[in-house]
C-alpha cells in the first residue's frame, strides 16, 4: 500500500468517524438527559450528570406510570409485525404478477406504485383520515390496512427490480414438474426473494414502530389502541408543560427495542442490496 493510499484512507476514517459521532450525540443527549432531574434538563441540558442532577431511574418509572407505555409497546408491536407480514407477503406477490405478466394494465400499475413512492403524506391525510372513519379502520386491524397501502409502492419497487432478474426457465421447470402457479411461487420464487425481502422488512419496520404523524390522525389519543409514539406525545400538556425527564426516558424505551433490531439485522439490508445488484 502506497503513502498517498494510507493517508487517504486516514482522511476517510476520520472524517467517517465524525459523522458517526454527529449522528450518535442525539441518542447520547436523550440518555444523559433521561438520568438528570426534569429542572435540570431545562437548566443545563448538555452537562453529566452529577450528585446533584442525578435520579437514577426516576425518569422511568414516572414515565411508565404517566403513560402507559408497556400497553403501548404491546400495540406497537402488534401493528409492526403484522403490517410488516402484510408487506411482505402481498407486495412480493403484487410485484410477481407485474414482472411477469406484460400488459398495459400491469404497466400502469407498476407506475402507479412508483408514483405513490412521492407524493407527500401531506396531501392525502385528511382524506386518509376520513376514509378510515368511514370505513371502520380506526383500529389496530385497518392500522395495518393502511400501512400495507403506504408501504406498498417502495415494497413492490424493490421486490419488481429483484424478481426482473430471476431466470424464467427456473419457473417452466417447476411448471413441468406439476407446480400450479401458487406452487411456483411460494416453492420457487419467493425463497429467492428471501433477501429483498428481509430488506424490505427491516425498512418497514423501523419506519412503521417511528411513525407518530399515522397512528395519532387515525387512532388518535382517547383509545386504548395507542403507539408508544403516541403516548410519549402526551407528556407535553396541551399548554406546552412538559415532564421532560419522563420525555427524555420515554424516548430512550422507545429507542432501544428498533437499535437492537436495527444492529441485529443490517447485515441484511446490505447482502439484500447486493444481492439485487449483483443478479440485476
Amino acid at each position: 500500500m502506497t503513502k498517498t493510499k494510507k493517508t487517504a484512507d486516514r482522511i476517510i476514517f476520520v472524517i467517517l468517524l465524525i459523522l458517526a459521532v454527529i449522528m450518535l450525540y442525539p441518542l447520547f443527549f436523550i440518555l444523559n438527559n433521561s438520568l438528570k432531574g426534569k429542572f435540570f434538563i431545562s437548566k443545563d441540558p448538555f452537562s453529566l450528570p452529577n450528585a446533584e442532577t442525578f435520579v437514577g431511574i426516576k425518569n422511568y418509572i414516572t414515565g411508565i406510570e404517566k403513560t402507559g407505555i408497556i400497553s403501548a409497546a404491546g400495540w406497537s408491536v402488534f401493528i409492526t409485525v403484522v403490517s410488516v407480514a402484510l408487506i411482505i407477503l402481498f407486495t412480493s406477490m403484487t410485484a410477481y404478477y407485474i414482472s411477469r405478466v406484460k400488459s398495459k394494465v400491469t404497466t400502469v400499475l407498476y407506475y402507479m406504485f412508483v408514483f405513490s413512492m412521492i407524493v407527500p403524506f401531506q396531501m392525502v391525510m385528511f382524506t386518509m383520515s376520513s376514509l378510515a372513519d368511514k370505513f371502520g379502520l380506526k383500529n389496530p386491524i385497518g392500522m395495518c390496512i393502511l400501512y400495507l397501502g403506504f408501504g406498498a409502492g417502495l415494497s413492490v419497487f424493490m421486490f419488481a427490480g429483484f424478481v426482473k432478474s430471476i431466470p424464467l426457465e427456473i419457473e417452466e421447470a417447476a411448471m413441468i414438474d406439476g407446480c400450479n402457479p401458487l406452487q411456483t411461487y411460494f416453492g420457487v420464487v419467493f425463497p429467492i426473494l428471501k433477501p429483498t425481502a428481509i430488506t424490505v422488512a427491516i425498512l418497514n419496520a423501523m419506519w412503521i414502530w417511528n411513525d407518530f404523524l399515522l397512528p395519532y390522525l387515525v387512532i388518535g389519543i382517547s383509545t386504548k389502541y395507542k403507539t408508544i409514539p403516541v403516548v410519549i406525545q402526551m407528556l407535553v400538556g396541551s399548554n406546552g408543560n412538559k415532564d421532560m425527564g419522563a420525555l427524555m426516558a420515554m424516548l430512550v424505551v422507545s429507542i432501544i427495542p428498533i437499535v437492537i433490531f436495527y444492529l441485529t439485522c443490517q447485515k441484511y439490508i446490505i447482502e439484500g442490496v447486493v444481492a439485487g445488484a449483483v443478479k440485476g
